[in-house]
């Protein structure tokens, strides 16, 4: 173990960038990003990433996660003009059960509000700029190793030219599209316990300029699918960056966006509440109608596999996707990094154990998020082979109860934002706090429309 450890991460997203960045940390370590992709040089599209030209929401905790890993991050992505939005004064939201939140003084959560180009492109420049980071281009082939350790991968460099690299340790960042499973088949392990939740969404995203007096300080505008009254159908609209707005629809099976550019507005006015469609009804497209429906919960868990090979490691999306609704997959794939850097600082990559350990770790953040998301897409119809039970359907019921109750009450309204930003675990929202302000009930009614302020409408030009 006299040289240096060489890691070498699968994928050049924002997974795989934080994963670069947490191997980076330990300083003395060689590290190489394989993407098969070319990556472009500053905020523009990328192939292979369709889900991001959609709606991005990263909460405040994801943020800090990140910029413990890559400093200097978040004020990069302010200073290229990202927006804070302070929770709960620039928020617009109609909550599942109906309520509107109150606005209200900021809290300490916030939401980063720009687009997925900006923001892969700060984390690309950041990580790739730190000593012993490099960007390799090939397409990942296989595994080498065996059962009980990988050694590296094999590699297709060209049209037709093949290479192995070698590496301490290797970590799957590949996201939705990761052929872990097969690989680690191949190598003689068990086949890894898989579960899906597909609520069956579809989302149509469109960018549009902001109106002049309207480019800054306006609101997030969300208005929130009830998943227990389907068709769910819901919106969001996010102030980015260049005085743009980016708005993408939501509907599942009966109740679904479609890619034409002459239904967009329309579909947003036929939402719970007409706002968003009122809001871009005057407003300048800038882009076409992208659409995606892979928007499946699935989650992978090799944690439990009893076997588990040295020497590799499975991050981010590779692990578990989430209905991006929630806002929970970047954060999830920033805390995975993170819980993988602590293990590192403890034990080399290259020690008997270690993957497993970070395995293991990795789970945790993975939890919390898959308890959020599927515990509200398993009402949808045809969601889960197992529909909620009764047990489930009182929980939902008691949820309701608290976001009716924290929709006018900041008391609780820190709570729900704690477990929402992943912060604090969903058993936050069982304390005697919260359950004692549930049983009282809301002191007063919620907001009965959107929590726009009349000037806000009036600068959006809305009619």
């Amino acid at each position: 173990m006299n040289r240096r450890p060489r890691v070498l991460v699968l994928g050049g997203g924002a997974a795989g960038m934080l994963a670069a960045a947490s191997a980076a940390a330990l300083g003395d370590v060689e590290t190489t990003v394989l993407e098969r992709d070319e990556l472009p040089a500053g905020p523009a599209p990328r192939p292979g990433v369709p889900q991001a030209r959609h709606a991005h929401v990263v909460w405040s905790a994801g943020v800090r996660v990140m910029a413990e890993l890559v400093t200097g991050l978040d004020h990069d992505l302010f200073a290229a003009g990202a927006h804070r939005m302070e929770l709960m004064r620039d928020l617009v939201s109609m909550s599942p059960p109906g309520p509107w939140f109150a606005r209200h003084h900021p809290s300490r959560h916030y939401i980063l509000a720009c687009s997925r180009d900006l923001l892969d492109a700060e984390l690309r420049r950041r990580v790739l700029a730190r000593p012993g980071v490099r960007l390799s281009r090939g397409t990942a082939l296989g595994l080498t190793g065996d059962a009980d350790r990988v050694t590296g991968v094999r590699v297709r460099t060209g049209a037709a030219a093949e290479e192995t690299i070698a590496a301490d340790l290797v970590v799957d960042a590949t996201g939705r599209g990761s052929r872990t499973p097969g690989r680690l088949s191949a190598l003689g392990l068990p086949a890894v316990a898989e579960t899906t939740v597909d609520s069956g969404v579809v989302y149509a995203t469109r960018i549009f300029r902001a109106p002049a007096t309207a480019a800054s300080g306006f609101p997030v505008v969300n208005v929130q699918a009830n998943p227990r009254r389907p068709p769910g159908q819901g919106g969001v609209l996010i102030p980015i960056e260049d005085g743009r707005w980016l708005v993408t629809l939501a509907g599942t099976r009966g109740g679904r966006p479609s890619g034409d550019p002459g239904e967009f507005t329309a579909f947003a006015r036929r939402l719970r509440n007409p706002v968003i469609g009122d809001l871009i009804a005057a407003a300048e497209p800038l882009t076409d109608v992208a659409v995606s429906h892979s928007t499946a919960n699935r989650r992978r868990f090799y944690e439990r596999i009893r076997r588990w090979p040295d020497g590799f490691v499975v991050l981010g999306d590779a692990v578990a996707t989430f209905n991006p609704v929630y806002g929970h997959g970047l954060s999830v794939a920033a805390r995975g990094a993170l819980a993988m850097a602590r293990v590192l600082r403890r034990y080399d990559p290259r020690t008997r154990g270690t993957a497993r350990r970070i395995q293991r770790a990795v789970a945790g953040p993975v939890g919390s998020a898959w308890n959020l998301a599927t515990g509200q897409d398993a009402f949808y119809p045809g969601a889960s082979a197992r529909p909620p039970g009764l047990f489930d359907r009182g929980l939902a019921r008691y949820l309701d109860r608290v976001v009716a109750v924290g929709a006018v009450d900041t008391r609780v309204m820190l709570p729900l934002l704690d477990v929402m930003t992943t912060e604090r675990p969903p058993t936050r929202l069982l304390y005697p706090d919260v359950l004692l302000a549930a049983a009282v009930g809301p002191r007063r009614p919620g907001p009965a429309g959107p929590t726009l302020e009349p000037g806000e409408f009036t600068a959006a030009g809305a009619r």
